[in-house]
């Protein structure tokens, strides 16, 4: 992605959050001097603020994801059952823009319309080796009740629903009816990690640097 194209995607987006009266935590508008300073060590380590992705393939109107990272905790403390063990994130899915495939190793979270359009959750159970299970039933809790679908069934989340995926439910989702603010409440999240895709694709964007990053991005920590 050009830096050019995530400048104005982050522009766009804060308008978007700033639209159902959501207000981002001080410093997701750091400057990059200041998210590069000592004082936003912790920030950086636990990854929080600002990500986009077009997991690499160069077309994220199509294929992509808007994120912002607001609370994480540690590794270190999920390995022990003590202390953060949980993260949350906002995040913007356009209509029809794809976020493929994918499970987690560890991450469990609760996926949550906040407002805007439908969101589209495929799901499938997985093998007993981690793969896509094309022929089972899956069942999701669904706001304090299970759903089952049949392998590869889409779940549609008004805004106000949310479904908890536990660790392995393979699920892509994507909204319909208009541009989606998702919310995302989940045990410590590891993005460089936990993310195993169907697809042979990347989690992060390749940045062509055209412009001065207006904010930097998780991917620009390390």
């Amino acid at each position: 992605m050009k830096r050019s194209e995530i400048n104005d995607i982050l522009k766009q987006g804060e308008a978007f959050i700033r639209s159902f009266g959501q207000t981002l935590p001080p410093f997701a508008n750091w400057s990059s001097d200041e998210m590069r300073s000592e004082a936003a060590a912790p920030i950086r380590e636990r990854g929080l603020g600002w990500d986009i992705t077009d997991y690499g393939q160069g077309k994220f109107k199509e294929l992509g994801l808007f994120l912002f990272t607001t609370r994480n905790g540690t590794l270190s403390d999920l390995s022990t059952g003590r202390g953060m063990l949980y993260a949350e994130k906002v995040m913007i899915t356009r209509e029809n823009q794809l976020s493929p495939m994918h499970r987690h190793n560890i991450k469990a979270e609760d996926i949550i319309n906040g407002g805007g359009g439908d969101l589209i959750i495929e799901l499938f159970s997985p093998n007993t080796d981690g793969s896509i299970d094309r022929k089972s039933d899956v069942t999701v809790p669904s706001d304090g009740q299970e759903v089952t679908l049949p392998a590869g069934g889409k779940l549609r989340l008004s805004p106000g629903q949310s479904v908890t995926l536990m660790p392995g439910i393979w699920h892509a989702f994507w909204a319909e009816k208009g541009d989606c603010l998702v919310r995302e409440v989940s045990t410590v999240n590891d993005d460089r990690t936990d993310n195993v895709f169907e697809m042979d694709i990347g989690r992060f964007s390749s940045v062509d640097e055209d412009q001065s990053p207006n904010r930097l991005l998780v991917s620009d920590y390390v």
